[in-house]
């Protein structure tokens, strides 16, 4: 199982959970759309060649953004990820996955 961690922006939070959900992830045992979030601020500057979503390149931008957490099984981690990357307003979005460990397999 892994663990995926993402930061979009309140005008798509729910858009990109849903495309995320929809691909199969959040799911822990019999519930689906499983997820833990936080508000935070996210800070950023576009360089040359970007094509930024917000501010403009050599600007630092800071923007309220929303880190969402949630599971999913080993066979559709690259099928979650390509989803989150398709309804990602950013150009290049910002997301963590980690293998999780299953502390029941362990002696």
């Amino acid at each position: 199982m892994f663990k995926l961690c993402f930061y979009v922006p309140d005008s798509h939070l729910e858009a990109v959970k849903q495309a995320v959900f929809a691909a199969g992830g959040g799911r822990i045992g019999d519930y689906d759309q499983c997820c833990w979030q936080v508000r935070g601020l996210g800070q950023f500057r576009p360089l040359a060649g970007s094509n930024p979503f917000l501010g403009r390149q050599g600007d630092v931008e800071q923007v309220e953004e929303w880190r969402v957490e949630l599971v999913c099984a080993d066979e559709l981690i690259r099928a979650v990820v390509a989803a989150l990357r398709q309804a990602h307003p950013y150009e290049e979005p910002a997301y963590d996955v980690w293998r999780l460990s299953d502390l029941q397999a362990l002696p």
